[in-house]
Parts: C-alpha cells; structure tokens; sequence
C-alpha cells in the first residue's frame, strides 16, 4: 500500500511542487536584480524638509524623509550624502545607521527606506530668528536629486530658579526660557511689556506672592507656555499639548495682579488664584491644561473678554471668593481624555457645597458669556438661594430661565470655528451662529469694550471672548 501511495505522489504531486520550486526561485531572481536604468528614480515625502523654528543651543527633535522605490526590481542608491556647508548644524540617519555620507543603499521592490534629520542650531547673536538650511543630495543610476532642509533658530535668554525680590520690568527683545521656576516675593511687581514671551521647560512653574503686570496688546500678546517647539506627531503641534509646564500660582495674599492679553497654555495645573488673592484677565486666553486650565479659591477674580478652555478636569473651577466674568468663552474640547468634570464647575457656594472654611459663599456674575463644548457645560442647576447668576449666557444645556438663570439661550450650539478632528482650535463665532446677537449691550463692561484681536464690540456686542467672527 505504501509503495502504491509514493509511486503516486511521484505521479502528480511531485512535477507540482517542483514547478513551483521554479517560480519561486525565478521570480526571486527578478525581485533580486538591480534596476540600473537611469528612468528609475526614487520618490521622496518631500522635497523640503520644514522642520520649524526652535530655540538654539539646544537639539532640535527629529524630522523624517521617506524615500520611496515604486519599482519591481531593487534600487541602489549609489551615494547618499548630507550638505550643509561644513557647519555640523544638521544629523542625518539613514535606515537606522548615522551619518553624513552613504554608499549602495538599498530599497526592495516596492519599499521605502527612512531618512531622519535633526539639528543643533547656532546662536544668531541677534534678537531675530535666523534661518539654516542644508541638503541631502541623493545619486541613483547617474542621476542627482535633492532634498532641501531648513530649520530657524531663535535666541533665547535662559533663565534657572529665579526670585523677585524687588519690582522688576522684564522686556520682550527675546524670549525666555524657563527653568525650575519664577517666584515673585511680598512687596515685588515683575512687568511683562507687550510682546514678552516666556517658555517653561518641563516641570518648571511661575508662583506670585507679590504682584504680575502683564502689558499685552492685541498685536503684541504676552506668552506664558512650554517651550517644546515643532510638532510631537503628524501635525500636531506641541502648542496643543498639556502638561509641558506645571503652572502659574497666585499665592495667598498675592495683590494687584492684572494681566491683558495674555496667553498661559500647556500647564499641567492651569493658572490657580489662591486664597485672598485679587486677580484681574483682560483679553486673556488660557488653554490646554492637564488640571484646569483656571481655579479660584475664595478669590476675587474678575475675567473680561477672557478664553477658557480646553482642560481635562474642566475649563473652569471657582470655590467661594467673588468672580466676575464678562464677555468670557469657557469651552471644552480637550484632544487627549474625555472630560472629566463640567466646563464650569461652582463648590462652597450654599450649605450642601459648603467646604468647612468659614469663608462665604461663592458670589458670582457671569453675562454675556459661553459655556458649550464636550460634556456638561454647568456643575450645578438649582442656584435657589444662591448669589451665582449667569446673565444672557449661551448655554449647552436644555432648560429654563428663572431668578439665577436670566434671558439665557438655553440647549444652543454657538457654531465655533474650531473642528476638533483637524488639531484646529478657534473659538470665534462662524457668521452664521444662532447666537450672534444674544448678548445685551447695557452689560458689557468698559473692561470689554474692545476683544483679543482689538475688535470693538459696540453697538451691536456679540456672546463670548470674540466680537472679531470668521
């Protein structure tokens, strides 16, 4: 029976496999060859490699070129070099191994092969950024092709562990960057003029127990925010990222602070008024916490045409203290963990919330304002009895007016301009938002007579931060 079965394999089976063997083999051999024909050449991700500005004296992260063969045959690479003028700015990385210059690279059949650039910027010796640029020159069947790099690079004043012990006015020639902390002592003012921008390294924090002036102007707005520079995937820049920086704390006691246009963004804490500290935000946009992007604790705290968004714990927190907020956007749509309280959030402010400090409770004004975004937009409904009123507020939720709640747009999507999907965040209003002519011109502050953008509001005031609409 045996021999029957293998005198039958012999048969049929055996020529099978062996032609198969043959296929195999010369479809191998094909795959294996070298295109020499000058016609096929490698496609590239891109032709300039953008890899943005960064501070110098210090590396920049990596940028990556794919290079490509759409061809059926393997192609050598005879030479792979990098140019830049003998200046060692930039570092080249192909396919895992390091290197200015590389002989007989190889792509397979339809593959690609990584090329990995970064770059050690020169000081520029000047308050304006300057830009480098280099190229990788790329030799295939005796033809030449180029890919061009250009980076800038801007000066920077570094600063460690700093303390203000007397007023100090800082200016705006270059940017600062920020490590450890900034602690302004009792009795100091520390000046930011309009312009200044200041970039915490990671776990760095700014703390006041005296006092910070802020002196933006809309085309000049101050910056408090991390200072890691380009994207950290795709084209998602680090400016959406939380957790870069701890924060700004207005200690206890801290007085006469006043900030206008000013942007505090990439904290890990947000900016927290502490308290009995007086706070005052013109224009001010805060974004992109890991915390809240703000907390006040039995504060006075007065917002105007202020930005508060995009936080994972919530936009918003105020226990007890006075807060005023006028023309102010609170909005959620946090990239990176759902919400994990609502975009404005009220503690201490009636016995069922009463927190065991002894301190009164929460009295708070809020009009001509927006709450709306992912998640609920307000952490508590029956204010009866309280001293929290919101005022020609748009309002996320569905419900009615009464004593607290007056002339509201209930259950209302203001229609911003940002789209969540594509990283972009602005929360001006589109033209053609529902809410547009809600707000009521008698309640607009002087401090609010003008938006972040220098927009004048009257006569015809819109709800939010913005009057300035896309």
């Amino acid at each position: 029976m045996t021999n029957i079965i293998f005198s039958l394999f012999r048969q049929t089976l055996a020529p099978a496999l062996a032609a198969i063997l043959i296929l195999s083999v010369t479809a191998s051999c094909i795959e294996d060859e070298v295109d020499s024909s000058p016609s096929s050449q490698p496609e590239f991700s891109a032709r300039l490699i953008e890899m943005g500005e960064f501070f110098t004296g210090e590396r920049t992260p990596r940028s990556c070129l794919m290079v490509y063969n759409r061809h059926d045959k393997v192609m050598r690479l005879s030479n792979v070099s990098l140019r830049d003028a003998g200046s060692g700015v930039f570092r080249m990385n192909v396919d895992g191994m390091a290197g200015d210059t590389f002989s007989d690279v190889e792509i397979r059949p339809q593959d690609s092969i990584y090329v990995y650039i970064d770059a050690l910027l020169p000081e520029n010796g000047s308050p304006q950024p300057g830009e480098v640029r280099g190229y990788i020159d790329f030799l295939t069947n005796g033809v030449a092709n180029t890919v061009e790099i250009k980076a800038t690079g801007q000066d920077v004043r570094r600063v460690h562990a700093t303390e203000i012990t007397a007023d100090e006015r800082w200016d705006a020639e270059m940017p600062y960057q920020i490590y450890d902390s900034i602690v302004v002592r009792p009795g100091a003012t520390l000046t930011l003029p309009r312009g200044a921008k200041l970039h915490f390294h990671d776990k760095a924090y700014m703390r006041v127990y005296g006092s910070l002036v802020t002196e933006g102007e809309p085309d000049a707005l101050v910056e408090l925010s991390g200072d890691r520079r380009g994207n950290v995937v795709g084209d998602i820049p680090f400016d959406l990222m939380a957790s870069q920086w701890t924060g700004l704390h207005f200690a206890p006691g801290s007085m006469g602070n006043r900030l206008s246009h000013t942007v505090v963004c990439n904290t890990s804490a947000g900016v927290l008024a502490d308290e009995g500290t007086e706070v005052v935000m013109v224009n001010c946009r805060l974004r992109n916490s890991a915390g809240y992007a703000l907390e006040s604790r039995h504060a006075t705290l007065t917002l105007a045409g202020c930005e508060v968004a995009d936080a994972s714990l919530g936009a918003f927190r105020m226990t007890g203290g006075e807060v005023t907020a006028n023309h102010c956007t609170f909005a959620n749509y946090y990239l990176f963990t759902a919400p994990m309280g609502a975009i404005v959030q009220i503690d201490h402010f009636d016995a069922s919330s009463d927190d065991g400090s002894g301190r009164p409770y929460l009295k708070a004004d809020i009009t001509n304002s927006i709450l709306y975004g992912n998640g609920t937009d307000f952490s508590a409904g029956d204010l009866d009895g309280t001293e929290v009123t919101l005022r020609r507020c748009v309002l996320k939720s569905n419900g009615s007016d009464d004593r607290n709640f007056v002339e509201c747009l209930w259950g209302t999507d203001p229609m911003f301009a940002t789209v969540r999907e594509d990283y972009y965040f602005d929360y001006r209003l589109k033209g053609e938002s529902p809410a547009l002519t809600h707000a009521d011109a008698a309640l607009t502050s002087p401090l609010t007579a003008r938006d972040l953008y220098g927009e004048p509001r009257l006569p015809s005031p819109r709800p939010g931060a913005y009057q300035s609409g896309l």
